[in-house]
């Protein structure tokens, strides 16, 4: 099993900048992709591969937000830049484990308020 925990949340205008990070621990070592969601909903927001090569964006934050991740500290992280009301949500950070496509972990989430 694999423990998440996310920081970085916070209130911010419209128009800027937040770096969500998310801290993974436990069997770290079987970490595939690494993602972000966000609401209720759990929204898909971006998600990166184990190799950091391969990334993809949900259309409303493509061009905005960029996923990355540091498998020597096993942290994932979000740069958001403009960023509008409509992205207000709590974030939750979530992993694959290799062999298995679902995302069976996730973090209690951070969250993000943006003020117009």
């Amino acid at each position: 099993q694999v423990q998440l925990v996310e920081s970085g949340g916070g209130l911010v205008q419209a128009g800027g900048s937040l770096r969500l990070s998310c801290a993974a621990s436990g069997r770290t070592n079987n970490i595939d992709w690494m993602a972000w969601f966000r609401g209720k909903e759990r929204e898909f927001v971006a998600r990166i591969n184990r190799s950091g090569i391969t990334t993809s964006y949900a259309d409303s934050v493509k061009g905005r937000f960029t996923i990355s991740r540091d498998n020597a500290k096993n942290m994932v992280y979000l740069q958001m830049n403009d960023l509008k009301p409509e992205d207000t949500a709590s974030y939750y950070c979530a992993v694959t484990e290799t062999g298995d496509g679902r995302y069976l972990n996730w973090g209690r989430g951070t969250q993000v308020t943006v003020s117009s």
